[in-house]
């Protein structure tokens, strides 16, 4: 097998070419798709960083950096949690809430452009093997 052929091949040259695109449409706003992600992670309530890490598939390590940038920002803030005190949330602020709206319309047209092309059934069967791949990748840790 030519490693061209293989699923990770596929898997990868996708998510670059979303990276890309997304990347692309980001810093036309002066963000970038971990910012865009990280907005649209984070709930009313309030989510801890090591939350929205799993959420993303990375290490919490990785986001402090991304974290304190959005911080800077203006975009999220931290806070205490009221009931466990060892848990620090991240909110959104006015700023932040603004750029998740438009994160969110870019996300949403560009999967309404993907469901005009795929077939329900094709998607659905896209999904299942998908999150077959990604239970297998998990199981080899």
């Amino acid at each position: 097998m030519k490693l061209t052929e293989t699923i990770d091949f596929h898997i990868k040259r996708t998510w670059h070419s979303l990276t890309k695109m997304y990347n692309r449409i980001a810093s036309q706003h002066d963000a970038s798709q971990t910012v865009a992600y990280i907005l649209v992670h984070v709930d009313k309530e309030g989510t801890p960083a090591t939350q929205i890490a799993q959420r993303l598939g990375m290490e919490a390590t990785s986001l402090s950096r991304v974290i304190k940038n959005m911080e800077d920002r203006k975009l999220i803030f931290k806070k205490v949690d009221e009931q466990d005190k060892r848990v620090m949330k991240i909110f959104l602020t006015e700023a932040g809430i603004e750029k998740r709206k438009f994160v969110k319309k870019i996300l949403i047209d560009f999967n309404k452009k993907i469901i005009a092309k795929i077939s329900k059934k094709d998607m659905q069967t896209f999904c299942k093997v998908i999150n077959t791949i990604n239970e297998l990748a998990n199981e080899e840790k």
